[in-house]
């Protein structure tokens, strides 16, 4: 029986989300295996500190500074990353925000702009992504949503937010069928509460113990704990996998 290849030396990943978080746990944990990482993201002043962060280490990346609401912004991005690095194969999008305001009396702008940026944006850069991973005879696309697509977050009055991450998961479903046949699967990730800067929001943060008790594993997660259920789905591990949503939530969701 032949052992799981978990080796992903010396292809091209995008990342989006890139400057913080998740997304840059995953850049940086990706680059520490040899995979040559195209950073995205619309702060570039951070971005540029964590690509130089991932040369100075020995690792190989370039920054693509861009918003993933901007379709020809995406696409620049990822053209750019294609011609810096070489074929694009992997990617993980993360690029993402939160905020919270009551249903009944949120505005129609906070609710249309955090789906711009929460489902617009991981559609643009899928669909950026896998051209490239097309016209390459494959490849693996990850895309972080949430579990809250799968439940309703005790205390925190965020209605679009997890409808949109509901999306998220299901678009992956959806563009997994789609592009099956040309070589590229398509999975997401939906990590529970995460010690990201997200979640230090001024509604969220005072509430991050009291999640921390309700998760059986007794603590929230680190960014980087992340970093290997992604490098599963991307690898030839996972290449039978697709159309799936890993929850990696530290056992929230089994109560």
């Amino acid at each position: 029986m032949t052992a799981p290849v978990f080796d992903l030396t010396g292809r091209v990943a995008v990342v989006t989300g890139a400057s913080s978080g998740i997304g840059e746990a995953i850049a940086v944990g990706l680059a520490a295996m040899g995979v040559k990482v195209g950073c995205v993201a619309r702060q570039s002043d951070r971005l540029t500190a964590v690509v130089a962060g991932i040369l100075e280490r020995g690792g190989s990346a370039v920054a693509a500074p861009a918003t993933v609401v901007d379709r020809q912004a995406v696409v620049g991005a990822v053209d750019h990353i294609a011609a810096e690095l070489g074929p694009i194969t992997l990617a993980v999008n993360s690029a993402g925000i939160a905020d919270a305001h009551p249903a009944e009396s949120m505005p129609v702008e906070q609710f249309t702009r955090l789906y711009d940026t929460n489902v617009t944006g991981v559609f643009l850069s899928c669909q950026a992504e896998a051209r490239h991973m097309i016209a390459n005879g494959g490849g693996s696309i990850v895309n972080i949503a949430s579990m809250s697509g799968s439940i309703a977050n005790r205390g925190l009055f965020q209605a679009h937010y997890n409808s949109a991450k509901a999306a998220v998961i299901h678009m992956g479903r959806s563009l997994a069928w789609e592009w099956a046949d040309r070589g590229v699967r398509v999975n997401t990730i939906s990590p529970g509460y995460t010690n990201t800067p997200m979640a230090r929001r001024p509604e969220q943060v005072d509430l991050m113990a009291g999640y921390a008790r309700d998760t059986p594993l007794g603590r929230n997660a680190e960014p980087e704990e992340i970093v290997g259920p992604a490098v599963f789905l991307l690898g030839d591990a996972a290449a039978f996998v697709t159309g799936v949503d890993l929850l990696v939530d530290g056992g929230h969701t089994i109560w």
